[in-house]
């Protein structure tokens, strides 16, 4: 009884109030700062990933050259020596042009790897995307909103249970493209998959404030971390959305578009998790539904892709 008792004292004294809202006084005028540059540096890598898309919707660059150029770019990022480093060196102003422009490249070809799957939600129905990037956004802001109201290490411990949903969907990931997949594996990995890079929304925002309580600043590596977790959640979102309109998850060799009982095949993405669409044919027409659709390609891998970039930000 007296657990009980001291339960609902304690949730009296704590009541929700709007001004708690607006109460940031745990995090420091400093790490407020910090917060505004590592958010500042992660807008400006979302235009470059909006114009990395828009390139492949262009020239079709989006694959397998884009997503290693990727990586490269991330890998140097993480090699270069911080903005606390740069200075005791004496190359504060190149490192800090270096570590910016490979922010962007990678923010460029990282949107140019998810392009083609976004060119296929732009065929499939335009509002797919802006809704998709739009509830990401929103969820974003209320996690991260969430994570600095809260109290400080409040969400760290949550680390280790993210980690292990982050292995569980390697190891489905690796298993699937070795032996195949099924539907419901397929569904669990992008269903699962969106719960935990959520969870990994607060839990990176707060290790980004305490990190910077303890004096580590690198907005540069803290904004590229939290984009990681945006394009994770957004690609997931966008792949929801299309499924729930006109799309059926199949088995991991294919996704399929299906409206009617005749079909001609119009798009295909290769990988692990390939996505094939096919348009209903009234002889030589098109569907007027799907709209004017030309037979190409386009190779692009998304979900192992955004797996792969994590566990490198992990590391």
């Amino acid at each position: 009884m007296d657990a009980f008792a001291s339960f609902f004292e304690s949730s009296g004294r704590n009541s929700w109030s709007y001004n708690s809202l607006k109460n940031f006084r745990q995090i420091s005028p400093l790490v407020q700062n910090h917060l505004k540059q590592v958010y500042l540096s992660l807008c400006c890598a979302l235009v470059a990933a909006a114009t990395g898309s828009y390139l492949h919707l262009l020239w079709n660059i989006g694959g397998f050259l884009t997503t290693v150029a990727c990586l490269g770019c991330m890998i140097w990022l993480l090699s270069t020596p911080p903005y606390e480093e740069a200075r005791q060196r004496g190359l504060l102003s190149f490192e800090f042009q270096k570590r910016v422009g490979l922010l962007m490249a990678s923010s460029l070809f990282q949107g140019a790897s998810i392009g083609p799957l976004i060119d296929l939600a732009i065929e499939v129905d335009p509002s797919i995307l802006v809704s998709a990037f739009v509830g990401t956004g929103l969820a974003f802001a209320c996690f991260s909103a969430a994570a600095m109201l809260a109290k400080r290490r409040e969400y760290l411990y949550l680390g280790g249970l993210l980690s292990s949903g982050f292995s569980i969907l390697l190891w489905l990931h690796f298993a699937s493209s070795i032996f195949g997949g099924s539907t419901a594996i397929f569904k669990f990995e992008i269903y699962f998959g969106l719960l935990v890079f959520m969870g990994y929304m607060v839990v990176d925002t707060q290790e980004i404030i305490e990190r910077a309580h303890l004096g580590d600043l690198d907005y540069v590596k803290h904004a590229i971390t939290l984009f990681t977790d945006f394009i994770n959640v957004f690609v997931r979102i966008l792949v929801i959305m299309i499924s729930s309109g006109t799309f059926f998850l199949f088995p991991s060799q294919s996704l399929r578009l299906s409206i009617s009982s005749r079909f001609t095949p119009v798009a295909e993405f290769p990988g692990p998790f390939e996505v094939q669409g096919f348009c209903r044919s009234k002889g030589d027409d098109k569907d007027p539904v799907r709209g004017n659709l030309d037979n190409k390609e386009a190779s692009g891998d998304c979900n192992s892709y955004c797996l792969n970039t994590k566990s490198l930000i992990a590391d």
